[in-house]
């Protein structure tokens, strides 16, 4: 019985945990340190960040999508896209050619660690959660075409 509760206590902690971005700072591709705690705090602005790396083609095919959709998505609504590259020490030298070559108009963070990653137990990429008010309000997992509306039809709702 005293393990069920231990187990009922890990659950509820790691459900807690994930609600709330991590105290953590990664670079952006100019080696600027961005917080996670203190530069994405605008009150009611969603914060989407999605979880990518330069190897990942659904992840790229996600992040050309809301490229190409996030100028009509502004008339509607108050948010902002953070792609975040967990790429390795191996590949995150593609990262940079890679952005450049795409155009994305929005804001990259390195987590060439994987701290950001690990903090919020994310297994598969590409991975997307939507923040409002620093709390994680919607997560999607996976990437299919036709993903991005869906994402955006939630976004209106919260």
């Amino acid at each position: 019985m005293k393990n069920g509760y231990l187990l009922l206590l890990l659950i509820g902690f790691n459900l807690w945990s994930q609600k709330q971005l991590p105290d953590l700072s990664l670079s952006n591709l100019e080696g600027k340190q961005q917080s996670l705690k203190n530069d994405f705090t605008e009150k009611d602005k969603l914060y989407v960040f999605s979880f990518w790396a330069s190897w990942c083609a659904p992840c790229i095919n996600e992040l050309d999508e809301m490229n190409d959709l996030q100028a009509e998505w502004k008339k509607t609504l108050n948010f902002e896209i953070i792609a975040v590259a967990t790429d390795d020490s191996r590949t995150q030298k593609r990262v940079m050619p890679l952005v450049k070559g795409k155009e994305w108009s929005y804001l990259v963070l390195l987590d060439t660690n994987q701290d950001f990653k690990r903090a919020l137990t994310i297994v598969n990429i590409p991975y997307t959660i939507v923040v409002k008010n620093q709390k994680i309000v919607y997560i999607q997992n996976g990437y299919v075409p036709g993903g991005e509306t869906e994402l955006f039809e939630k976004m209106k709702t919260l």
